[in-house]
């Protein structure tokens, strides 16, 4: 392969993968403007953000068995039909309901660009090359959430939320025309795929039953789910309860990603020193610590903008470390069903943290307690799942240090 060629396929899997994100993270500087402008609150528009969860969960699980039957090109093609028309009819929407709907629609059709991206670097490149490969993807996938509510802010302040969707709209068209035109068909359809619900239920059956696989899934999704009631608490906290304006909002998010992803980074050296069993472990201790201090600062009173950003700056740091190696736990004894597993973890993470968002919507209003008090609940639980799971393990399966592991935002 020509470094042409090289740089030219990691690019188009780059926007691929960064359309997700993209799309999580542009509009919430917007949140109040949409509130305003489809006559409702701010609480309520955040429910977009849990119908935008649920429709990628979904859609992880039905692009598995689409992507492997009909080669990767159709089905690519059709989901970012989708999250086109989707984007547009968010521009022209009236009320809330219509909103919160068209959201769903637009993450079904968005997940099919990040499920296809994920299939085609195993299928384009060597085996040694795809950790280096998914590293610069996860490179792409740490930038969007600083990039998006950064321009996100800027666009919303001086041109209305209405624009950001058009830029969606336009970002879908342009990864649409080059994936069609320069990525290589590379795998061809398995008419013996079934698509029937009885194979590919049973399948995912026999992924879940493995010890090893649900103890450090369900640690990980709901360890991680912390993250999404931050995401879908932030608009309402920083914008509501402390009154920045839309353009502070994108830098003050943009700046809470430097948390996540140094701390990722960081957990790469680490690695060399200690396993993925004793990392994850010490992550939800120091977790669990954090948000415990954080709950009893919040619920007397003790906490102003810069306190709130240091708190959400250190919980973030813990779950950068403890993600990419619950995720790798959890892949490890899957060599042969590794795209049912993947698809699998991608929907158990997305639903909690579906679940998690929502309860947002409902309970945080005009204090920061609640978003902490699902945080602290969130990461107990994540500890005690991780400890009463372990005893199950019988053979554990190591992740080498040759692996890597693509953990999703």
């Amino acid at each position: 392969m020509t470094t042409k060629r090289y740089i030219k396929l990691i690019l188009i899997l780059g926007s691929l993968t960064a359309l997700g994100p993209f799309s999580i993270d542009m509009y919430l500087p917007g949140f109040s403007g949409i509130a305003k402008d489809l006559h409702t609150t701010v609480a309520k528009v955040s429910m977009s953000l849990s119908s935008y969860f649920i429709g990628i969960s979904a859609g992880q699980l039905l692009y598995g068995p689409l992507l492997d039957r009909f080669g990767r090109k159709k089905p690519l093609f059709i989901g970012l039909m989708i999250y086109i028309l989707a984007s547009l009819g968010c521009v022209y929407v009236s009320d809330i309901d219509s909103f919160i709907f068209l959201r769903f629609i637009q993450a079904v059709g968005s997940c099919a660009a990040t499920v296809a991206s994920v299939a085609m670097v195993r299928d384009l490149f060597p085996v040694k090359d795809i950790p280096k490969v998914f590293s610069l993807l996860m490179l792409v996938l740490g930038l969007s959430p600083m990039l998006a509510p950064t321009i996100g802010g800027y666009v919303t302040e001086d041109y209305g939320w209405h624009i950001v969707f058009l830029i969606l709209m336009f970002m879908g068209i342009a990864v649409l025309i080059a994936s069609q035109i320069g990525l290589p068909n590379s795998y061809k359809p398995d008419p013996s795929i079934s698509l029937k619900p009885k194979p590919i239920i049973s399948n995912f059956l026999k992924v879940l039953k493995e010890p090893q696989f649900y103890t450090y899934a369900f640690t990980g999704s709901i360890a991680f789910s912390g993250l999404f009631t931050y995401v879908a608490a932030s608009p309402i906290i920083f914008m509501d309860i402390y009154h920045v304006d839309a353009k502070t909002y994108g830098w003050i998010f943009a700046f809470m990603s430097v948390s996540f992803i140094g701390s990722s980074q960081l957990n790469s050296l680490l690695l060399k020193k200690f396993s993925s069993e004793q990392m994850i472990f010490a992550a939800l201790i120091l977790q669990s610590v954090v948000s415990i201090v954080f709950l009893i600062l919040s619920l007397n009173g003790l906490l102003r903008l810069y306190e709130t950003i240091i708190m959400l700056f250190l919980f973030l740091g813990c779950l950068g470390i403890s993600n990419p190696n619950t995720a790798g736990l959890t892949m490890a004894p899957f060599a042969k069903n590794a795209g049912s597993a993947s698809a699998l973890m991608g929907a158990i993470q997305l639903g909690l943290g579906a679940l998690a968002s929502f309860a947002v919507g409902v309970f945080v209003k005009d204090s920061v307690a609640p978003m902490v008090l699902i945080m602290t609940t969130t990461t107990i639980i994540a500890f005690v799942v991780l400890n009463v799971g372990k005893r199950f393990i019988k053979d554990k399966i190591e992740v080498s240090e040759n692996d890597d592991v693509l953990a999703g935002h």
